[in-house]
């Protein structure tokens, strides 16, 4: 079966760069309106985890995410069974990476130990939180994600 192209004269055009655009117009955003979408991102996401008190040994502590090649640095911890995003950049412990491996994660492609085995994801600080936090993430069924969250996982993972 042949199955006809829309526009067979346009060439595979190239992906966007993403890294630029994201590196320009994210320090732009207001922290508010980050802090807005990324705790109700995360507590969505981690909802059933929050409930089953499985953050819990985030309370009083403090981590980081540091996405190097788009220029993001977040930290966040939890109080009273939800994901808060926090102001300033001081954080008990570091995940460090590019987002491309932050990708695979999330759509599974690799596995935790494997990305940081071969140093492509990073500890940094409090090794403990930090190994604490890939554990909870190697044993998180990333299935469960709402349908929204596992569709933009995947077009985005494209893009990357």
């Amino acid at each position: 079966m042949h199955v006809h192209h829309p526009l067979p004269y346009i060439p595979n055009l190239p992906r966007p760069a993403l890294a630029p655009f994201v590196r320009l117009v994210e320090p732009r955003i207001p922290f508010r309106l980050k802090k807005a979408v990324l705790e109700t991102a995360l507590n969505n996401a981690f909802k059933a985890l929050l409930e089953d008190d499985e953050f819990y040994f985030m309370e009083d502590q403090r981590l980081g995410l540091e996405v190097r090649d788009l220029g993001i640095r977040i930290t966040f911890t939890c109080a009273d069974e939800k994901l808060v995003v926090c102001t300033g950049d001081e954080a008990d412990a570091w995940i460090k990476g590019d987002a491309a491996e932050f990708l695979k994660l999330a759509n599974r492609q690799q596995d935790p130990d494997t990305l940081f085995f071969q140093r492509k994801l990073l500890i940094e600080g409090d090794t403990e939180l930090g190994l604490a936090v890939k554990n909870l993430l190697d044993s998180f069924d990333w299935s469960e994600l709402p349908p929204l969250f596992q569709k933009g996982l995947g077009v985005v993972g494209k893009l990357a």
